[in-house]
């Protein structure tokens, strides 16, 4: 599937065995899951998920309604870019030659990242904003060659009094 980003914000009962089922639904029906967020909420017994997927609005419009079918979940609504706060998270080793450590805590300054920890040879830092931040970051740390890294995936809130276990607000799919 591709096309535009959509994310998609659910709230499931936080249990095992529910991401299975949720990403074997996706699976099932060939969408790919570009990120993927799962923690409990304020209420122990529901977990959110935020998941991104590119389609169009046919497909998404397809995707929610599949999710609206299965038990474990409560609500599901998709969040709009421009009405939501987004956040990922991103650790990212560098090789950190001593000639050039100087430059790459430039960097990382300029881009408020944090440098969680240093080696003889390389530097690992975490960085956290929107997704288009944590590119243009590594895009940067390219030319020092990059080590490895590791993104946490999209996470989001709609932004203002809208909450996704108000049934005002979302389509609710119990």
């Amino acid at each position: 599937m591709s096309g535009k980003r959509h994310i998609i914000s659910a709230l499931v009962t936080n249990e095992s065995g529910v991401l299975t089922r949720i990403s074997g639904l996706f699976a099932r029906r060939c969408y790919n899951i570009d990120s993927l967020a799962v923690c409990a909420t304020e209420d122990p017994e529901f977990s959110r998920m935020t998941i991104v997927v590119r389609g169009d609005e046919n497909d998404i419009k397809q995707i929610v309604l599949q999710l609206g079918k299965l038990p474990d979940c409560r609500m599901t609504g998709e969040i709009s870019d421009d009405a939501a706060v987004m956040r990922e998270l991103l650790l990212i080793k560098v090789k950190a030659k001593p000639e050039e450590r100087a430059e790459i805590e430039t960097v990382c300054r300029t881009y408020e990242a944090k440098i969680v920890d240093l080696s003889p040879s390389s530097i690992v830092v975490e960085l956290t904003g929107k997704p288009s931040k944590l590119d243009g970051f590594i895009e940067v740390l390219k030319s020092y060659g990059i080590l490895e890294l590791s993104r946490t995936g999209l996470t989001a809130l709609e932004r203002g009094a809208h909450i996704l276990n108000d049934e005002s607000n979302l389509t609710e799919t119990v």
